[in-house]
């Protein structure tokens, strides 16, 4: 024989439910979390920022850094300084990896003899665990500007 609920005992069922809904729902926004952090959103992760003269030897030293170590690319940012017209090239475009400290660093290096037999390096940085608001300056890229 099947039991009927009654509608005080439904409520407190539906009650029950929503709750454990919450509950679901807030493990749930924390694996999300932690899924971004893991996706490279991390503080924890360490940046290298490499800054190029021209487009082209930048995706020349990236090409070499990705190849060789375990790294991924933030978006490439550009300047033309004001002395634009007496440098090799007039575009100075900064090359960012983001990875363990290691892998940044031999990402680095590669990037660095690669860019050093094409145009040239203007300067190089590892920063071994930037902060939340440095994380977020790295997703700035002029190239976005029309």
């Amino acid at each position: 024989m099947e039991k009927r609920l009654s509608t005080e005992e439904k409520n407190s069922t539906k009650k029950a439910l929503s709750m454990e809904d919450k509950h679901f729902m807030e493990k749930e926004l924390s694996t999300e979390e932690k899924n971004s952090m893991e996706d490279g959103n991390s503080a924890e992760e360490a940046v290298g920022l490499l800054e190029v003269f021209g487009l082209v030897c930048a995706f020349m030293a990236a090409d070499a850094g990705c190849k060789a170590a375990d790294v991924r690319l933030e978006v490439f940012d550009k300047n033309k300084p004001a002395n634009a017209d007496a440098l090799p090239v007039p575009l100075l475009v900064t090359v960012k990896f983001r990875g363990s400290v290691a892998a940044v660093e031999a990402a680095m290096e590669a990037a660095e003899a690669v860019a050093k037999s094409l145009t040239g390096v203007v300067q190089r940085h590892i920063i071994p665990r930037p902060t939340g608001d440095t994380g977020k300056m790295l997703k700035i890229s002029a190239f976005d500007k029309n």
